[in-house]
C-alpha cells in the first residue's frame, strides 16, 4: 500500500512564506485576544475569573469554591462588591503558612481598624447559602491560614434554618492535629434575619483566630440556646476586638459543651473594645417587643476557659428569661459529665461598662452538679456597673478574687455569698450603695457584713470602700459609710455621670478616662 501512495507536492518558497505569515498572525491574534482564556485554562480557577500575579479577580458569575480550591498560599481572591456568591463553601487544608485572603473589591473604602455596620452593605461581597442546616463557610480538618475582609455572610433568606453561619473546627474533633487554625475575619458582617432561627454566628472551635472590626447581629433561637460567638472544642488563641456582638442566649460564651480532645481548655482569649448588646425588641413586655420570644440568659459567660482578658467593652441589656440573673458569669461547668478537667482560671475583667441587667456578676468555683477543677484567680477592676436591679456579686468557692476600683450601683444585695468559702478575697477602693431593697453584703443563712465575710471569705481584705447607706457597726473598719448616695458626691446620677465632683470628700479609685466612651 505504501508503495502506491503518491507524494503530495511540496509547497514552493512563496507559499511557505505566506503560510508562515498567516500562522504568525494567528498566533499574535490568539496571544492578544485569547490571553485571558489561556490564563483561565491554565490557572484552573474557572469562568469569570482572572489571575493576575498573586491576585485572583472573581466576577459575579465566578465559582468561588473552585477559586478557593485552586488558590495558593499568599494569594488574594477579590470578589465584586455587591455580588452574591452562593455556597455553602468549604475551606480546605493546604500546605504553606501564608494567608489566602478573600476580600471585597471595595475594601479600600472600609478603613482598617474601624468597625463596620449594615450601613456599609454596598461595600461588601456577599456569601450566602440556601442549604438547610449547612454553614455558609466551614473548614476541613486541619485547614489553616484563611482571611476574610469586607465580606457579608448570611443565608439567602429568613426561611433557611441554620445552626452555624460560620463553623470553624468541629465539635467531634479528638486531636489537636485536626483543629483548624489561623483565621482572620476583619470588617465582616455576619447576620441572621429578624425572624430567623440561627444558633450561632461563629462556632469558634479553631486555634489562632481573630475576629476584628465586625458586626454580628440577629443571632437568636426559640427553645434552644444561641450565641453570636461560642467556642468549646478549640485550644485558642482568640482575639475578639472592636466588634458589635448581638446574641440572644449568650452574646459570647466559652465552654458549654464538653470538648472531645482530652484536657482541652480554650485559652489565651482577648475580648476588647466590643459592644455586646441585646435589643429591647427581643424583650417580652417591652413597648418595642417584636413578637418573637428568643431564649435569653446573659451577655458573657465562661464555663471552661483559661487566661482571659476582657477589657474596655460595653455590655448592655439583659433581663430575666431563660435564666434569672447576671450579665457576666464565670461559672465552671463539666457540662455533659465528660470534662472533669474543666476550669475557669486567670480572668481579667477591666475597664468595662455593664448596664441594664437584673444582676451583674456570678462566680462559681466548682461545678455544683458534676466533678470539675477548682476555678481560681479573677481580677475585676476599674469597671462601671449601672442599672443593676438585683445583686452585684453572687459567689461560691472561688479563690483569689480581687474586686477593686469599681463603681457599682445596684438595688439588690451588694454581695450574696453562699456555698463553699472563697479564700483570698480582696474588695478594695470600690464605691457602691447598700440599697434599702437589698441586704448589703449578705451571707447565706448567716447575716450581713463582717459576719458574712468571715464565714464565706476567710481573711478577706475589705478596705477603703465607700458604701452608702450601710450600718458601719455591721461592717469592717477602714471603710467609709455615708448616709446616702447623695452624700457620696457624684457629678450627676440623673445623667449617668458617676465621677466624683470636686466637692466630694471621698477619693475615687476608678479611672473613668479608661472606660469606653458611650
Amino acid at each position: 500500500m505504501l508503495s502506491n501512495t503518491k507524494a503530495l507536492p511540496f509547497p514552493d518558497k512563496k507559499m511557505r512564506t505566506s503560510s508562515a505569515l498567516a500562522v504568525s498572525l494567528l498566533v499574535v491574534l490568539l496571544a492578544g485576544a485569547g490571553v485571558v482564556f489561556v490564563l483561565r485554562a491554565w490557572s484552573g480557577i474557572g469562568p469569570d475569573a482572572v489571575r493576575n500575579g498573586s491576585v485572583i479577580q472573581l466576577g459575579p458569575n465566578g465559582d468561588l469554591q473552585r477559586a478557593i480550591n485552586n488558590a495558593r498560599p499568599g494569594e488574594t481572591i477579590v470578589l465584586q462588591a455587591g455580588a452574591v456568591y452562593t455556597g455553602p463553601f468549604t475551606l480546605p487544608a493546604k500546605t504553606g503558612s501564608e494567608f489566602i485572603t478573600i476580600q471585597s473589591s471595595r475594601i479600600s473604602e472600609l478603613p482598617e481598624g474601624v468597625r463596620v455596620s449594615p450601613a456599609k452593605a454596598t461595600l461588601f461581597a456577599k456569601l450566602q447559602s440556601s442549604e438547610k442546616s449547612a454553614p455558609i463557610v466551614k473548614t476541613e480538618p486541619s485547614a489553616h491560614h484563611f482571611k476574610f475582609i469586607g465580606i457579608e455572610f448570611s443565608t439567602t433568606d429568613e426561611k433557611v434554618v441554620v445552626h452555624d453561619l460560620i463553623r470553624l473546627g468541629d465539635a467531634q474533633q479528638t486531636t489537636l492535629d485536626a483543629v483548624p487554625h489561623h483565621f482572620v475575619f476583619d470588617r465582616v458582617y455576619i447576620h441572621g434575619f429578624p425572624t430567623q432561627d440561627v444558633q450561632r454566628g461563629i462556632s469558634l472551635n479553631s486555634a489562632d483566630t481573630d475576629i476584628l472590626n465586625s458586626y454580628i447581629s440577629d443571632i437568636h433561637g426559640k427553645g434552644y440556646e444561641a450565641q453570636a460567638i461560642c467556642g468549646w472544642s478549640g485550644p485558642g488563641r482568640y482575639k475578639i476586638i472592636n466588634n458589635y456582638v448581638e446574641g440572644s442566649t449568650q452574646n459570647i460564651m466559652f465552654g458549654g459543651s464538653d470538648p472531645r480532645i482530652p484536657n482541652l481548655v480554650p485559652s489565651d482569649i482577648e475580648v476588647r473594645d466590643n459592644y455586646l448588646f441585646k435589643p429591647l425588641s427581643w424583650k417580652v413586655g417591652d413597648p418595642s417587643y417584636a413578637g418573637h420570644h428568643w431564649a435569653v440568659k446573659n451577655l458573657f459567660e465562661l464555663k471552661n476557659a483559661r487566661r482571659v482578658v476582657v477589657d474596655h467593652n460595653v455590655f448592655e441589656n439583659h433581663w430575666v428569661d431563660a435564666q434569672p440573673g447576671p450579665a457576666i458569669l464565670f461559672t465552671v461547668r463539666n457540662q455533659e459529665g465528660s470534662c472533669p478537667w474543666c476550669i475557669v482560671e486567670d480572668v481579667t475583667f477591666t475597664n468595662n461598662i455593664v448596664k441594664n441587667s437584673p444582676a451583674a456578676l456570678n462566680l462559681l468555683g466548682t461545678d455544683d452538679v458534676r466533678p470539675s477543677q477548682r476555678s481560681k484567680k479573677a481580677l475585676i477592676s476599674n469597671n462601671l456597673f449601672v442599672g443593676i436591679s438585683g445583686t452585684f456579686l453572687t459567689m461560691s468557692g472561688y479563690p483569689n478574687v480581687t474586686i477593686s476600683n469599681n463603681t457599682h450601683i445596684q438595688t439588690g444585695n451588694i454581695m450574696t455569698l453562699h456555698g463553699q468559702p472563697s479564700p483570698g478575697f480582696v474588695y478594695e477602693n470600690n464605691i457602691t450603695v447598700r440599697d434599702d431593697r437589698g441586704y448589703g453584703v449578705k451571707g447565706d443563712a448567716t447575716g450581713e457584713g463582717t459576719i458574712a465575710l468571715g464565714q464565706f471569705t476567710p481573711s478577706a481584705s475589705f478596705r477603703n470602700n465607700v458604701i452608702a447607706g450601710a450600718n458601719a457597726s455591721l461592717y469592717p473598719a477602714n471603710n467609709f459609710y455615708p448616709g446616702s448616695v447623695t452624700d457620696i458626691g457624684f457629678m450627676s446620677v440623673e445623667n449617668g455621670d458617676f465621677r466624683l465632683n470636686p466637692r466630694s470628700k471621698y477619693k475615687q479609685g476608678a479611672n473613668f478616662d479608661r472606660l469606653p466612651k458611650q
